[in-house]
This record gives structure tokens, sequence and C-alpha cells, in this order.
């Protein structure tokens, strides 16, 4: 997630955490950008790859360990340090590629696959890497006290032949539209350690980093992983996050040199830091997420779906996208990507912006009370996406209170359906197989989800999709346009459009790759 721009700078400096990150980078912190920009220009992207260093990054959050099976704040970064999955999708496709497994062949009724695993990976406690750490790791994920997003898949998974260290057989309670979504999700994980994990005293995967250190609210350290079972890799020797918890202190630390990569600069100072020597902006693209406003369809208030639908229809999706996430982006009736089997051009324009229609609506119903509007203060593109949806509403005669929420807040009531009246946020998991979203992302889950909205048609269509034993196809597409209906008549979730992530980087840093969660690929990265 980034930081707003347009000048609409957090209103809360976070004063404490600005003065440690200050403190952890250095006085250095302060110097002039003129001469930083100049240090800047160590590299172009020709350049050839340069062992050792130090990679310094600027994130917004710090780590919440007991969150590190879901997609939320910095967890994607930390996964993609230290741990690894057994397949990993490319960026612009749902095409499985070997990981930790090397091969795989999937049982002609979709009940079973059987996937040979590497016998050269160890974890970083020295243990050997087996068929029992996949079973321990799937079943873990499915453990309802980690919060993980896919849990109900993994649960699909009934039975583990672990009986040939290298290779496993899992059996399926029935076909998975998404199971190399859960493959490529789950990270493997160590089970002598497991107990230390949900409290950050150990992080110990498989990955190209090992954890060494985190203080809370401050800093994060990771240290190259010697015995990484990719010859000569990683080429660096460390890498630190620094908890900089504002957008501005950000662009400041990253002008002048103290760190290379940052996740908070607003987008348009992207837009300006592109065009400046030194640097660039890094697009997560195949990683797109979703901003959206949810309803709480257990609010009197919200109940009644023409009070959603008027909402949907004051909305200035175009607005949004343009003003806030400075075009990196576009508007969207339904969840899914261009890039998804599941995205419809003609069922993305059924709500568009019609203020006289939403007035209409609203005519025919009691006057709605003021309601509260929820966002995270962590992440400013909310709170710039906020002022514009309370001026939509206010149009066709809807009040709302902005009621920012410190982040750790946020993805509590997120995560445990608490928020009242509306909220603000993004999602992601559309870029995966359809399915994935609708039986697992907390604010869609047919079954339980942050809009405490029930419905047996919308389960019914969620596991028809999900229960299909190919992900594409004629069968696939009109599973697909069954939850988009489903969807579009319900509103509990108001879609605003895509944006895409952006993370601000010295021209310094290459090679530095991610995964359709944003997992942060440090393998081939260095500083030049």
């Amino acid at each position: 997630m980034n930081s707003s721009p347009g000048g609409l700078h957090r209103r809360h400096f976070l004063r404490g955490s600005a003065v440690a990150a200050l403190a952890i980078l250095g006085s250095g912190a302060l110097a002039a950008c003129t001469s930083a920009v100049n240090q800047q220009r160590g590299g172009d992207d020709n350049a050839q790859p340069v062992r050792g260093g130090t990679l310094k990054y600027g994130v917004l959050v710090d780590l919440v360990p007991a969150n590190l099976l879901t997609n939320t704040g910095t967890t994607p970064y930390v996964i993609g340090l230290v741990f690894e999955s057994l397949v990993r999708y490319p960026h612009d496709k749902l095409e499985p590629q070997p990981l930790l497994a090397k091969s795989w062949t999937l049982a002609p009724d979709g009940k079973s696959v059987t996937l040979d695993l590497r016998d050269d990976v160890k974890f970083h406690s020295g243990r050997p890497f087996t068929s029992k750490d996949v079973e321990f790791s799937l079943r873990t994920y499915a453990d309802p006290k980690w919060s993980a997003q896919l849990k109900s898949t993994a649960a699909a998974v009934t039975g583990f032949d672990t009986s040939d260290p290298h290779r496993i057989t899992l059996t399926l309670a029935h076909p998975l539209s998404n199971l190399f979504d859960l493959l490529d999700t789950v990270p493997i994980l160590d089970s002598e350690s497991i107990d230390q994990l949900a409290t950050g005293d150990k992080i110990i995967g498989t990955g190209p980093f090992r954890f060494v250190q985190r203080i809370p609210n401050q800093q994060l350290v990771f240290e190259k992983n010697t015995a990484y079972w990719v010859p000569d890799r990683p080429y660096l020797d460390r890498v630190e996050f620094t908890v900089i918890a504002d957008n501005q202190a950000q662009l400041n630390a990253l002008k002048t040199g103290q760190i290379h990569l940052a996740d908070g600069i607003t987008y348009r100072d992207n837009e300006n830091l592109a065009k400046t020597d030194g640097f660039r902006v890094i697009t997560f693209e195949g990683a797109e997420l979703q901003v959206y406003v949810g309803a709480n369809v257990a609010d009197p208030a919200l109940a009644d779906v023409r009070v959603r639908q008027a909402i949907a229809y004051a909305l200035d999706r175009e607005r949004i996208i343009k003003e806030v996430f400075r075009g990196a982006g576009y508007p969207l009736n339904l969840p899914w990507p261009k890039n998804s089997p599941a995205f419809d051009d003609s069922r993305n324009s059924r709500y568009t912006r019609d203020v006289a229609k939403a007035k209409q609506i609203l005519a025919q119903l009691p006057k709605p009370p003021k309601l509260p509007l929820t966002y995270n203060t962590a992440y400013p593109v909310f709170e710039a996406t906020a002022q514009i949806v309370q001026a939509n509403l206010a149009e066709i005669g809807i009040e709302v209170e902005l009621a920012p929420t410190e982040n750790a807040t946020f993805i509590k009531q997120l995560i445990g359906a608490q928020f009242p009246g509306l909220w603000i946020t993004d999602h992601s998991w559309a870029q995966f197989v359809p399915s994935t979203l609708t039986v697992s992302a907390y604010p869609f889950n047919a079954r339980k989800n942050a809009s405490r909205y029930e419905s047996p048609d919308y389960v019914s269509a969620a596991d028809a999709a999900w229960q299909l034993p190919r992900a594409t196809g004629p069968d696939a597409t009109r599973a697909y346009q069954a939850l988009s209906d489903q969807l579009l008549d319900s509103l509990f979730l108001i879609e605003i459009g895509v944006h895409y992530p952006q993370d601000s980087a010295s021209r310094k840093l290459h090679g530095f790759d991610w995964t359709k969660r944003r997992e942060h690929v440090f393998t081939q990265a260095f500083l030049a």
C-alpha cells in the first residue's frame, strides 16, 4: 500500500516513529538532497551483479507477527525474504512454476496431486526440508487461529502421503480450481520453532535471507542465508527494514541516501521521482489491489440494498483513480482486474456515476442517519479516498463522519467483522483464480465476511466456482459470471477500482522482483 498523493500529507505525523527512524538511520538523514542525488547515480539498468552490501528499506508499518500467515501490512515483504512456497506464479499469468516442488501430477478427476520436492533444501536452522514439512505447513495454515485467508482451501486437503521424504501426495475433499493458488501462497514453515513464530521471536524458513532481529515499531534485520539452495545467491549480505511511518519522511530518507527502497511515498511524489536522475518507481504489475467501500449490512441503515445501490451510483470512481492514485489504475464495478479470467467489461458499467439516479433511489426510502466511514491511517491514500467519498455521499443526502483508525485496530476490525457503518480500504486476491477471492478474502468470504453478509445463493455460487477441476474454460466462465452477478446484486462491497501498488527506489538497486501477493524477492537483488 502507498501514501496519498496530491499534497494530502498525513495529519498525524507520528513523531515517535519518525524520531526512531532518524536514530536508526543516523544524523546523515538530514543531509542536503543535492549531494545525495549525485550519490544515487551509482547504477544503471545494465549493471553487473555486485556481491555484498546492505539494502535499507523504509516501511510504513511494523510487522505484526501474529499476522504472518495473512496478506496484510509488512507481512508480504517478510515472507518473500524468509520463506518459500511449493510453486510460484509469474506476474502476468496463472501458470505455476517450480520452486520447492520440482514437478507435479494432478489426477484426472482433480481429487489428488503428487508433488516431487527438492532434496537440496534446508531450513535456516540447518534441518533438511522434507514432505512432512509440507504436511505441517498446510495443516498449520488451515488452523483458524492464524486467520490465513486461504484456510478453507487448505482444509480441503484431507490426506497426506509423506512416505517418501521428497514426494508428497495430497488428497482433496473435492476438485479445487484454486489448488495452485494455495500451493503458491502457503509458506513452508518450521515445525520446531512454530510456537515462537507468532511472537516474532523466531522466524525460520528456507528462503534466501534469515531473520536476525526485530526492534518493535523500529526495525527488522535479515542476513544472507549462506546455505541457500540456489547457487551463489543471494548477492546481498543484509536487508534492514526501518519503520518510517510518514510518507514525507520516507521521501526525504530516500533522497538523502539513507534508504534504497521505500513503500510509502505518495503517488504524486512518485510522479516527480520517476523524472529525477538516480531514482525509479517500481509498479507492482500483476499484484493489483482494489480499493472499495465496505458496508456492514447488519447496520439497519445499510440493510436495504437500495441504500447501497445509491452509494454505488454516487461514487466518482474516475476522480478517485485520477487524483488519489494519479491514474495508476482504472475504475471498476467488480473486483476482477483486466487480466483475470473473470473480467467482463459489460458487467463493469452497471454503476457508473449517476447522482440523479442515486437521489431518486433514496427519495423512496427513509433518510439514513449519519454513518461512520472508517479508514486506516497508516496509508494516507485512504484518507484522500474517504474525503472524496464523503463529498460524493453528501451530494445525494447521505452524511458520513470520517473515523480514522490506526493500523492494528483496523486489521482487527477487518478480520473480526467489527466495522460499524462504512469503511474504506483495498483488497487483494482478485489477481488469482477468481474462486480464491470468494472463499478466502476477509471482505468477500461467502461464509464469513467483514460485511456480515449472508446468502445461500452467494455461498452456492462461490462453491460452484471453487469446486471446478479447472480454473478456465466454458464452465469456469459461466461460474464466474454467476459470481459477478451475485456481487453486483448484493453490493455488500462497492468497488471503486484497481490501483497498482508502487515502491520507490534508488537506481543503485537492481534485480528486485515480487510475487502476485507483493512478496518482495531479493534473491537476485544487488546494489551497484
